[in-house]
């Protein structure tokens, strides 16, 4: 029998967090899922970080390098056996009702359901986003209408981005659960973390999810309080991953020619190479 959801997590040489983040996976009180821990090329030991994990739901698939997770999340679409796809960055967690809320909103008629994501900066600090692939699910019938994630080198935004706005203008319904399901370890925030691939940050955040039963709502409260400070999270980086139309129109109009030069822009800082 196929499973309900296909959850894809896209991976590139960095097997140190793969434990957590799948660990995150496994803790789900919704468990009809298979898990495709997709490679991008990977050259370390993902493959076997990944087998070792010895769940039969959690699958390694291994593609040739294509430079962002576009690449092996259509990888993972192809071999989808689930009737709802969602997404779980490599460097990224999930609270334990993250699929169990997003399928019961996609149950009841939504073909996209998105949920709050905790962004978290590297001084620790913690502010609310959305509609990042880590903390959206869709039904896999929504590809054959709209089509595949597209390679960032032919877009002047981020797949994502154009992947929600296609969504959206096909008349698909989005409908956002009011819950805080993921913990984002912003990337994009941390200067080279692909040179140095630490995963403490994932350890401790998992530690939490796993002791700490009124986790959401203790982050929510700490978000609210921060939420009249300044953001800690670098505001040129969080337009770069979700809002590109609001950069600086001097800067907006320096990068704009040129496909794929935001992904290579966050790319470059987060010190991924090749």
């Amino acid at each position: 029998m196929s499973p309900r959801v296909t959850v894809i997590t896209a991976t590139y040489n960095w097997s140190t967090v793969l434990p957590y983040s799948i660990g995150s996976v496994l803790g789900q009180t919704f468990t009809d899922f298979e898990l495709l821990v997709v490679g991008d090329g990977c050259t370390d030991d993902s493959e076997q970080v990944v087998r070792g994990i010895g769940d039969p739901r959690v699958q390694w698939i291994n593609i040739p390098r294509h430079g962002h997770q576009s690449g092996p999340n259509n990888e993972g679409i192809r071999r989808a056996r689930g009737e709802y796809i969602a997404y779980l960055g490599h460097d990224d967690l999930w609270l334990p009702h993250h699929l169990a809320v997003l399928v019961e909103a996609l149950d009841a008629g939504a073909d996209v359901a998105h949920s709050t994501a905790a962004l978290v900066a590297p001084d620790g600090q913690r502010q609310a986003g959305t509609l990042f692939p880590s903390s959206t699910a869709h039904r896999r019938s929504m590809i054959d209408v709209i089509g595949d994630w597209r390679d960032y080198r032919e877009l002047k935004t981020l797949p994502e981005m154009d992947l929600w706005q296609r969504a959206r203008e096909a008349g698909m319904r989005f409908t956002l659960v009011p819950r805080l399901t993921v913990i984002k370890i912003v990337a994009s925030a941390r200067r080279d973390i692909y040179l140095t691939r630490p995963a403490h940050e994932q350890a401790a955040w998992l530690a939490r999810i796993r002791s700490e039963p009124d986790l959401e709502m203790t982050e929510l409260v700490s978000m609210a309080l921060r939420a009249a400070s300044p953001p800690t999270i670098p505001q040129r980086l969080v337009r770069l991953m979700v809002q590109p139309w609001r950069l600086p129109g001097v800067v907006w109009r320096r990068i704009r020619p040129q496909k794929g030069a935001l992904v290579r822009q966050v790319q470059r800082y987060k010190g991924v190479r090749g």
